[in-house]
């Protein structure tokens, strides 16, 4: 092991320069190589004005030249979490110039290795380096730490896996731009002598081809890719088996656990941790799926259940305290109870719901929006062996301006969705991005103006009547909805049998139960008038529903629609309120 901030300052020998940096392709990039290109990197942005740089270079090793040399030329990177325009349009006064590939491969000059034994540079050994995670306030929080803190991580992961990984070569399919990617698949192998690979690991199949050029290797990646993988060809396959898999960004599902635990002899090593504070702990589930502090690191709980770290990853010895709650078992291990704030992870991707909630309601369209964490069904393959399980994703209620009424009714709610989608994906990762929406004239606060997470995931199941509201709209006197007819709604058993159908008196129903909803007078209905039935729903069915009140007469006009044509209308009457 080296420290990183004696990477550059070591004098090479025969033997150190020769130790792997990096694989591409069969070849490899040897220490040696990796010192001249951050030379001739660090003398050509030393001649730069600019002072803090944002680093949003994809391909790990120009990345990993890229951050040294910044380093060694006394300047201070950055690293947002990701390339976005939005997203570093926010951070626009916390950098003066975006380092990019394109405007790396325009300052570095070619690869040569010639000059490298005779040219050292110093690092700072507290020289700073700034990441970007999702804050509770809805805006992009810096996480500022030292080289000395990823130092002292990259200690601890040898002392702790070292001896397992040896010279494997680590193979990723996460990027650099988290902590995670940052310390597994580039500090911990440059600080180990270890070789990291150029390209993303995609796939088993893809591996494989690595494999056979490395030899003995190790995977870094998350639970969303290795919830895959045991799906696709050449999963079981692996030869070399890698030495171990490795997860992190949130917890990996029982199931694909075990499905790795089958196939290789152990399930992946799974890093619970922050951007604050590093490594935590950590866990393999065909063991335990409590989780093990990592050597060096005293957790404990607070009154409230919160857990409470100590580290020294951190840039103090305090008492460190995390959004996460925690029940210790008998043998000092923990598990986590849910997150005490509104930050979380999907998919190995950290997101702020209130930033969401805020992005949203910065769209035109948008009066309001509220998002809420959903649990949806999967269904693995038969060929994966896995159960069915359940996904995490997000879905957002939003209420909607008059310019966003005016869309539902023009276009839609799927092209409307797909509109904020688009908006959003200026600012956030695709994997973090709504799938379910709900469009309401106004969110459903409760007496004490509080929005109960209950009310809104109710939002997203079949009302007790049995239909599903997807969006509502309003036009002066008139309300537009776009419902969804359950299959498996009980209305259907025995009408008909063989060919089921909704029965009229439910869709009359309905309608006078959504018109109540806005106009409670509604509810004392005198008649129905011109009721006319013109097709047939079907389960299953989307089904357009417009209501037109006219106050004078006291009377509701209602049309369902489906597939582009009317299948039932007529006009409710009601009587005055008693």
């Amino acid at each position: 092991m080296i420290a990183l901030h004696e990477l550059l300052s070591t004098p090479l020998d025969a033997a150190t320069a020769h130790v792997p940096v990096c694989r591409d392709n069969g070849a490899v990039l040897e220490r040696a190589a990796f010192r001249a290109r951050v030379a001739s990197l660090a003398a050509s942005l030393r001649m730069q004005d600019a002072r803090r740089y944002a680093v949003c270079i994809d391909d790990p090793f120009d990345f990993a030249c890229a951050l040294f040399a910044l380093f060694a030329a006394g300047k201070e990177p950055l690293i947002p979490a990701n390339a976005t325009p939005g997203y570093l349009a926010d951070l626009a006064d916390a950098y003066d110039t975006v380092l990019t590939d394109a405007e790396l491969a325009s300052i570095a000059p070619p690869l040569d290795a010639t000059h490298a034994l005779d040219d050292c540079f110093t690092i700072a050994r507290e020289a700073p380096l700034t990441l970007y995670t999702s804050g509770s306030s809805g805006k992009p929080k810096a996480i500022r730490k030292t080289l000395a803190q990823f130092d002292a991580e990259v200690h601890t992961l040898e002392r702790q896996w070292g001896a397992l990984l040896g010279d494997a070569t680590v193979l990723a399919s996460v990027p650099h731009h988290h902590i995670y990617g940052l310390l597994f698949r580039v500090l911990w192998p440059l600080a180990a002598g270890r070789a990291f690979d150029r390209a993303i690991s995609i796939e088993p199949l893809h591996l494989q081809s690595q494999i056979a050029q490395c030899g003995a290797s190790v995977v870094v990646s998350t639970p969303a890719q290795l919830s895959r993988w045991p799906a696709l060809p050449g999963f079981a396959e692996l030869g070399p088996a890698p030495l171990a898999f490795f997860s992190s960004g949130g917890p990996l599902p029982l199931q694909t656990a075990e499905a790795f635990a089958q196939a290789y002899g152990a399930a992946p090593l799974e890093i619970y941790g922050s951007t604050e504070t590093g490594g935590i702990a950590w866990r393999r589930q065909d063991r335990s799926d409590a989780w093990q502090p990592v050597d060096g690191i005293d957790v404990r709980c607070d009154d409230d259940g919160a857990l409470m770290v100590r580290s020294p990853h951190l840039d103090h010895r305090d008492w460190h305290r995390t959004d996460d709650r925690i029940a210790f078992d008998e043998a000092g291990r923990f598990r986590l109870q849910g997150r005490l704030d509104r930050v979380l992870k999907l998919d190995g991707k950290r997101v702020s719901l209130p930033e969401l909630e805020a992005r949203l309601a910065a769209h035109p369209f948008v009066e309001q929006a509220a998002v809420v964490l959903l649990a949806t069904r999967t269904h693995a393959t038969a060929d994966a062996g896995l159960e069915n399980t359940a996904r995490e994703r997000i879905g957002a209620v939003v209420a909607l301006t008059e310019a966003g009424s005016a869309a539902l009714r023009e276009s839609g709610r799927v092209p409307l969705a797909r509109s904020l989608r688009r908006h959003l994906a200026d600012y956030f990762d695709v994997v973090v991005l709504p799938r379910h929406w709900r469009f309401r004239v106004s969110l459903p606060f409760d007496a004490r103006g509080k929005l109960p997470v209950a009310a809104l995931t109710a939002a997203f199941a079949p009302r007790a009547e049995g239909m599903e509201v997807l969006a509502v709209a309003r036009c002066a006197d008139t309300l537009y909805y776009e419902l969804r007819v359950p299959p498996t709604l009980v209305h259907f058993a025995g009408h008909f049998p063989g060919l089921p159908i909704l029965p009229g008196v439910v869709q009359v129903d309905w309608a006078v139960r959504l018109a109540a909803d806005h106009l409670p007078a509604v509810r004392n209905v005198a008649s129905v008038e011109r009721l006319k039935f013109m097709a047939p729903v079907t389960p299953g069915a989307l089904l357009d529903l417009t209501l037109t009140h006219d106050a004078l007469r006291r009377r509701v006009q209602f049309t369902f629609r489906t597939n582009g044509r009317d299948c039932a209308s007529g006009a409710i009457v009601y009587r005055e309120p008693a």
